[in-house]
Order: structure tokens, then C-alpha cells, then sequence
């Protein structure tokens, strides 16, 4: 089944509309963030601990991410910070934490229902410079030049049009600015069982291109410095992926050399 670029943004819209109102444990039980995608195996396949980390928000932390962007992406006080496909929130009050009150935070996310949840945790936190908007990554509905650093985690693999994002990205930063990105992506092709699966692309799966791909696409906007700073093999159960591959076509996969990846990559505007 191939999906339409505009059904996948519905698709993925209702689907984290879903995983809203669902529990951190709920949404890693399975690989795409609910029981009905995947099973009901109990494996944290993608998201990194995020526990430790100073501005840690533990009611924004719907255990969704592929990796700590704020990690690498050398935000400074003062910073204001853009962070896209934002979520309940966490990598945003994380990245307060480091801004501090001279800087300015803002979430991007185009689920009323996770902007929702956002909002009522940063009630929370009686911060007054972190804001969360409403928009699509492939339009973003944000000046340019205006950010200092933007990051993004376990996001991007969902948006159709990865050229028009990573524009956008380009576009609002500052010149001088950059971005750290944790995202999903491909060495190989995957089977034909996950590609047409379509909640897989709700998850963290289907949506993700190949590597070289994506940081051809990095280049090609006018990135300079691409880095990647961290590289994760993720594997899945095989009790997941018997729900998509007969028995054949798991030991097929296993052995192809394909892989999925999470990376953390940096680049320069």
C-alpha cells in the first residue's frame, strides 16, 4: 500500500493524537508508541534515558525520541532554541534548562493534542519564555534567521517531504546557526512486509530513508560541517517482526546486512 503524503500526515496526527493520552510505559511497549502497532511485547527499542538530564520533565517525557539531541547541539545561555515535532514538551524544558531565562525555547508540533498536553506541563514550570506553536515542519509558520540552534528528535523520518524541511530548518536559523538532529534512518532496504505496513509509519520505521540519502539532503540545502555524532543499531524483537515477516523473510532480513539505524546529526548554517 503506498501512502499518500498527505494521508501520512493524517495517519501520523491521529496516531500521536493516540499516544497523548497514554502513558510513557503504554508508548514503550512496542516500537510506533501503542499496543494495536506492534503487539504487546514490552521493549524501549528507540527512546535513550533522559532521566538524568538537568530540566528533565518527567510528565513531558512520553518516552518517544531516538536519541538526547540537546546532547551535541552546543546550546548556550541566551540561546533561542527551536525544536520541532516538540511533543509533550521534554527536549524543550531540557533545553531551557541550558538557555536560561536570557533565552527563548520554542516547540513546534502540529498534534492539537500534544500541543495541548505541552501547554498544561509548562503551566507547570511558571517559565516565561518557552512557547509552543502549532505548525507543520514542511511549512513552518516561523520568520527567518530567527534561531540560534534547532533540534529535533525521532521527528523528522516522519515528514513526507524531508527537502522541504530540511529548507525550513535552513531558512529559520540564524545565519551562523545550526541544528542537532536525532532521527531514523536506513542502511539496505527494508522487506516488503514493514514498508506496507502502514502504522509503521506512525512509529519510527517506515518513514526513515536511507542514509545516505538523508545526508545528501543536508548537503544539498546548504549545510556545512555535517557531522554525525552518534550511530545506534536498533534491532527488533523478533516476536514485532513476526507480525509482518514470515519466517523466511525474518532470516532473510536478519542476514541482508540491512539495518536501522537512530543517528544524532549535526550541521552549520
Amino acid at each position: 500500500m503506498q501512502v499518500k503524503p498527505e494521508d501520512l500526515k493524517l495517519l501520523v496526527q491521529e496516531k500521536y493524537g493516540e499516544i497523548a493520552s497514554q502513558s510513557k510505559e503504554t508508548n514503550q511497549s512496542s516500537c510506533c508508541g501503542g499496543t494495536s502497532c506492534c503487539g504487546d511485547s514490552t521493549y524501549t527499542i528507540f527512546s535513550d534515558d533522559y532521566t538524568m538530564l538537568k530540566g528533565y520533565n518527567a510528565d513531558a517525557d512520553l518516552g518517544l525520541g531516538c536519541g538526547l539531541p540537546t546532547e551535541f547541539a552546543r546550546i548556550s545561555e541566551g540561546d533561542h532554541v527551536l525544536d520541532l515535532g516538540s511533543g509533550a514538551g521534554n527536549d524543550c524544558f531540557v533545553a531551557r534548562a541550558i538557555t536560561g531565562e536570557t533565552g527563548k525555547v520554542t516547540g513546534l508540533d502540529f498534534t492539537d493534542a500534544m500541543l495541548e498536553k505541552a501547554r498544561k506541563n509548562l503551566e507547570k514550570t511558571g517559565f516565561t519564555n518557552v512557547e509552543f506553536v502549532k505548525g507543520d515542519i514542511e511549512e513552518m509558520p516561523l520568520p527567518e534567521n530567527t534561531f540560534d540552534v534547532v533540534i529535533s528528535n525521532c521527528v523528522l523520518n516522519l515528514v513526507p517531504d524531508k527537502e522541504k524541511a530540511f529548507s525550513g530548518i535552513f531558512r529559520v536559523l540564524k545565519p551562523g546557526g545550526h541544528f542537532c538532529i536525532s532521527d531514523v534512518v536506513l542502511d539496505g532496504d527494508l522487506p516488503e512486509g514493514l514498508i506496507k505496513e502502514a502504522e509503521l509509519y506512525a512509529g519510527c520505521v517506515s518513514g526513515a530513508i536511507q542514509r545516505k540519502q538523508y545526508l545528501s539532503i543536508i548537503e544539498e540545502k546548504g549545510f556545512s560541517d555535517i557531522k554525525v555524532e552518534k550511530n545506534k543499531a536498533i534491532t527488533i524483537p523478533d516476536d514485532i517482526l513476526s507480525n509482518y515477516l514470515s519466517a523466511r523473510e525474518m532470516m532473510e532480513y536478519k542476514t541482508s546486512g540491512t539495518g536501522i539505524f537512530s543517528i544524532t546529526v549535526t550541521a552549520n548554517k
